[in-house]
């Protein structure tokens, strides 16, 4: 009998059991390909996105130095949020150790200005203007390198998220070695909001960059890439945890903004010049309005009606749903019905406009716009989908709730924090990770495909050319019309298709997020620990 009793309960533990062995080998995993980044791979805590793996070249959007980082994600921040997470997740200081020394060198390239551009030099301005001068100018598509403005960029959520990663940094345990940079960085925010409620794509603002006859577009109110409305998020979060009604009306400003840039016609450019006007940005982004932005920002005034229950945010949705409808591609178009919409329609006519290139490298290549829809870029889509029945849906569901039901949960109504202690904690509840219960499968195979060195290697890594020198050829040649990149003197990243290997920042990161899942998922769930891990 007694002996029965112990295989019962050898049998009742055992998943529990398998559970811990799994979970182990979960956290080993973890723990050990981080060491190999942090030790081996940053540079003074910060990443770029990809290395080969003898560290001998390195990208982040470009081709970096060996004394840069990259800000933008997959970079210093979003590895900084990953070792974060981690530390939430597992306990173990040694990421937390990890986030301080992202942290760190993010602080160290803050601006006095107090926000960041791309990326951080630690070689100082001397190298990095000699990299502008250098790999940037040769990067034909990617003219927001070919410049060094010396000022901070709004642009891919650079500034914004690394504000937001300070934030977390200084909620986690309330440090107060980073309130410094996070008050500079919430000042440059402030400052750089335009008194019509619109941010530029770049602060401080400077006037002094034409590319082929085009005025400087960094100083126009700026929607590409999120830029009003990641700025909106990041107040949104910080009047929540820190209490600030100040920042109600910088909060409002900036979302009225997106009712006053509605053109008659329910449309949106995507960026507007000091006179309020639609305007073209890079050479390959025409003056023109756009179904993406529109479509976005109608979504986006939904999600201001639930926040304030203001019906005035759900007026232009209707003209935006009429305009999206009304400027749908003709069949001839769609690709067999791959694509709804062209990427630019033509400020006056409604017309679907495209936008081309010729010549084979920037210093002698040329940008232009026609009707014809052949020979597209392949860096910057000319064609693309719009799911226009889920905003009329979301639109028909959204707008027949009451401002009282719809702004139930709104982040800027007084709440009450039921489930948690403080403002602080329902931060990471609302914003901390949010990772899926992932298949068994899968994280047996991450585990089992870190190598000898603990490195999580990929192939197809976005590498480039090296800089040779100025681009020489001055052919208008059709060969590069469709390609990433030029000749040989075009610095632009491409995607390598050999079986190389590289480190990779992301690969990095989406395995971690993973595991952390993983881990997560049966903490969360005191019965359910039966996975098993081999």
């Amino acid at each position: 009998m007694k002996k029965r009793r112990i295989i019962g309960l050898f049998f009742a533990l055992l998943p529990v059991l398998i559970f811990a062995q799994g979970e182990a080998k979960a956290r080993k995993a973890m723990l050990h390909a981080t060491k190999y980044m942090v030790e081996n791979v940053s540079t003074n805590g910060g990443y770029v996105w990809y290395y080969t793996p003898d560290l001998s070249r390195r990208w982040g959007e470009m081709e970096a130095y060996n004394t840069m980082i990259w800000v933008q994600g997959p970079g210093t921040v979003s590895m900084g949020q990953t070792f974060i997470n981690a530390y939430i997740t597992t306990g173990n200081e040694y990421y937390y150790k990890a986030a301080e020394k992202a942290a760190a060198a993010l602080i160290w390239g803050q601006s006095s200005a107090g926000g960041w551009n791309y990326m951080i030099d630690f070689g100082g301005d001397r190298s990095f203007k000699n990299w502008y001068s250098t790999i940037g100018k040769n990067a034909w598509r990617l003219e927001e390198f070919q410049h060094y403005y010396g000022n901070d960029t709004y642009d891919d959520d650079v500034t914004s998220s690394a504000a937001r990663f300070l934030l977390k940094m200084y909620l986690t345990k309330l440090d107060p070695k980073y309130k410094p940079a996070l008050d500079k960085a919430i000042d440059l925010v402030i400052k750089s909001q335009y008194s019509i409620g619109s941010w530029p794509q770049r602060f401080p603002l400077r006037y002094d960059f034409n590319k082929n006859g085009n005025p400087d577009y960094s100083s126009y109110s700026t929607f590409n890439d999120d830029v009003i409305w990641e700025n909106v998020n990041f107040l949104i979060q910080y009047y929540i945890t820190l209490g600030e009604e100040y920042f109600l009306d910088h909060i409002m400003r900036g979302m009225n903004f997106y009712i006053i840039s509605q053109q008659r016609n329910g449309a949106w450019g995507q960026q507007y010049n000091m006179q309020m006007e639609p305007d073209g940005a890079r050479t390959y982004e025409p003056k023109a309005l756009l179904p993406g932005t529109t479509y976005s920002n109608a979504l986006l005034l939904l999600k201001f009606y639930e926040y304030t229950g203001n019906r005035k945010f759900l007026n232009g949705v209707p003209d935006a749903i009429q305009w999206l409808e009304k400027v749908k591609l003709p069949k001839s178009q769609t690709d067999n019905g791959r694509y709804t919409h062209s990427t630019f329609v033509e400020l006056d006519t409604d017309k679907p406009i495209y936008v081309h290139r010729e010549g084979s490298n920037n210093i002698y290549g040329r940008y232009y716009v026609d009707y014809t829809d052949e020979d597209l870029l392949s860096h910057y889509r000319g064609k693309m989908t719009i799911r226009l029945e889920n905003l009329k849906k979301e639109y028909n569901h959204i707008s027949g709730l009451t401002p009282e039901e719809v702004t139930r949960n709104s982040p800027l109504k007084p709440m009450k924090y039921e489930g948690s202690t403080t403002p602080q904690s329902y931060f990471f509840e609302i914003w901390g990770s949010k990772s899926s219960i992932p298949e068994k499968e899968k994280v047996k195979e991450i585990i089992n495909s870190l190598d000898i060195e603990n490195r999580w290697l990929v192939k197809n890594a976005m590498i480039s050319n090296p800089f040779i020198g100025d681009g020489e050829n001055k052919e208008l040649t059709k060969k590069f019309a469709s390609t990433f990149v030029g000749d040989n003197r075009d610095t632009s990243p491409y995607r390598d298709e050999s079986d190389k290997l590289y480190i990779s920042s992301a690969e990095y990161i989406k395995n971690m997020t993973i595991l952390i899942g993983y881990i997560n998922s049966f903490s969360n769930e005191k019965g359910g620990m039966t996975a098993n891990v081999e």
